[in-house]
C-alpha cells in the first residue's frame, strides 16, 4: 500500500521588516539632536540623586554625627525591613492609592466622556472648570481641606451634621479612617482633572466609523462601551492609570499637612522624610528613600507587564 506523503506546511511568510527611508533616518537623528542636551541634564540631575542616595544608604551616617560614619552595607535595610512601622507605612500608602487611583478612574472616566460630548459652544467652559483643581498647588487644597474639615474652624461639620455620626464637634483628624477619608478625598479632587483629561485625549482617538457601526448592528450604549470604547482606549487608560499610581504611591504633601503622620497615617514619603530630615538619620533615610524608589520602579513594571500594551505600536509606529 502506497503511503501518501502530507506535504509540509508552509511556514507563514515572514513580515519583511519595513525600510528605514533617509527622511525617517534624518528625522530620528534630528530627534536626538533636539531631545539629547535635555536627556543628558534629566540624567544628570536624577541619575546622582539616586546614586548618592544608595551609596550613603550602606553607611550608619548621621548629620549631628559625621565623624563616626561607619560602612554597614545592608544592614539598614535589614533593620527597615524588619521594622513593623515600614510595613505599617507601605500598607497606608498602598490603602491611599487603591481608594484614590480607583475613585479616580471612575469619576475622570465619566467626566471624560461628557467633556467629550459636551456641544461645542459650552466645551472650552466645561475643561477649564473641570481642570481648575488641578491648577492649584498640592499644599494649598491641602491647607484648605483642613480648614474645612477642623472641628473649630471648618463649616464641614455645621453643613452635615444632620447625617448620622457627623456633629459640631467631630474631629476628622482624631483617629485613623476619618483622617484617611479626608486625606483621600482632598487626593480625589485635586487629581481627578488630571486622569479625566488624559482619558479624553485617548476618547479623541476612538474611531467614530467603529462606533456607527457598531451602533447599526444594534450594539447598546454599554455594548459600545466595553467592546469599542474601552479596547480602543487600552494605552491610554494603562497611561493613566500608571502615572496616577505612580504618584499617589508617593503621597506627601496632604498627609504631612493634615495629620504629619498622626493616627497612624504616615506613609513611604513621609517616613523617608522623618528619618533624613527630622532625625537626621542620612544612611536609614536614604536607605527608605531607595526602597521608595524600588517599589516605584516594581509598581511600573507591573503595569507595563499587565496591560500587555505597546506604546510605540499604538501610536502606529511598529
Amino acid at each position: 500500500m502506497s503511503t501518501v506523503t502530507e506535504p509540509a506546511p508552509t511556514q507563514a511568510a515572514e513580515p519583511r521588516r519595513a525600510r528605514t527611508t533617509d527622511r525617517a533616518r534624518q528625522e530620528r537623528s534630528l530627534g536626538w539632536k533636539l531631545a539629547g542636551p535635555a536627556f543628558v541634564v534629566m540624567l544628570a540631575v536624577t541619575a546622582y540623586p539616586i546614586a548618592n542616595a544608595l551609596w550613603l544608604s550602606l553607611f550608619d551616617y548621621r548629620l549631628t554625627d559625621p565623624t563616626n560614619r561607619r560602612f554597614v552595607f545592608l544592614k539598614n535595610y535589614v533593620v527597615i525591613l524588619g521594622d513593623p512601622i515600614w510595613w505599617r507605612a507601605v500598607g497606608v500608602t498602598l490603602l491611599i492609592t487603591v481608594i484614590t487611583v480607583v475613585v479616580e478612574l471612575v469619576i475622570g472616566f465619566g467626566l471624560a466622556l461628557v467633556m467629550n460630548k459636551a456641544l461645542s459652544l459650552i466645551r472650552p467652559v466645561l475643561r477649564t472648570v473641570i481642570l481648575i483643581p488641578y491648577a492649584i498647588i498640592t499644599v494649598v487644597s491641602a491647607f484648605a481641606w483642613q480648614f474645612a474639615f477642623s472641628n473649630t474652624s471648618g463649616f464641614v461639620n455645621d453643613w452635615f451634621s444632620f447625617l448620622p455620626g457627623i456633629s459640631e464637634t467631630t474631629d476628622w483628624f482624631g483617629g485613623f479612617w476619618s483622617s484617611l477619608a479626608v486625606i483621600c478625598a482632598s487626593e480625589i479632587w485635586k487629581t481627578t482633572p488630571f486622569i479625566s483629561l488624559l482619558l479624553l485625549a485617548g476618547l479623541a482617538q476612538v474611531p467614530e466609523e467603529m462606533q456607527e457601526a457598531a451602533q447599526v448592528d444594534g450594539a447598546t450604549w454599554w455594548q459600545r462601551m466595553y467592546k469599542v470604547t474601552i479596547p480602543n482606549m487600552k494605552a491610554a487608560i494603562m497611561v493613566a492609570v500608571l502615572f496616577r499610581t505612580l504618584d499617589a504611591f508617593r503621597v506627601f504633601d496632604n498627609v504631612f499637612i493634615m495629620t504629619a503622620g498622626a493616627q497612624g497615617t504616615e506613609t513611604v514619603s513621609l517616613l523617608a522624610y522623618r528619618q533624613t530630615i527630622t532625625r537626621v538619620e542620612i544612611g536609614m533615610g536614604s536607605a527608605v528613600s531607595v526602597l521608595l524608589f524600588l517599589c516605584v520602579v516594581l509598581i511600573s513594571f507591573v503595569f507595563v507587564k499587565g496591560f500587555r500594551i505597546n506604546l510605540a505600536q499604538a501610536r502606529g509606529e511598529g
